[in-house]
């Protein structure tokens, strides 16, 4: 397993550990993200990322999680899908964050906003239904 350095995706991991241990969605990831960012409250508020994250345990995608209505995010939410999917098809994706936004983008042209981060990470971690422990 690759090492996450993406702020971000430390987040969405340490995220889905607390909610596979009954914590809900959003508080697990506004404690990780208040760890993490603890001096800086505008990355630790950032919506992207964490509506990509919310989006995935909504859809029930991340283990552990139980589906339900944790995001008002439409688009984060799809993006988020759609990379996963992407990876499902193809893990080499993760390899490349950047790469795999444009893929999920299909030729809109729109600034990555770390929601890439996310997915690949739990990725990475093994946190995605369907996944097996390495």
């Amino acid at each position: 397993m690759k090492k996450i350095t993406s702020k971000y995706g430390i987040i969405a991991v340490e995220a889905a550990c607390a909610v596979s241990n009954g914590v809900s969605p959003l508080t697990a990831w506004q404690v990780s993200a208040a760890k993490i960012f603890a001096h800086s409250p505008t990355s630790e508020h950032k919506g992207c990322p964490k509506s990509a994250f919310l989006g995935l345990a909504e859809l029930g995608e991340i283990a552990g999680v139980k589906p339900g209505k944790y995001t008002k995010s439409i688009d984060n939410k799809r993006y988020a899908k759609d990379a996963l999917a992407i990876l499902r098809e193809n893990e080499s994706w993760s390899n490349d964050p950047l790469a795999l936004w444009k893929r999920v983008m299909g030729g809109v042209d729109k600034s990555h906003n770390s929601q890439m981060d996310v997915v690949i990470a739990l990725w990475e971690s093994r946190k995605f239904v369907g996944q097996r422990e390495s």
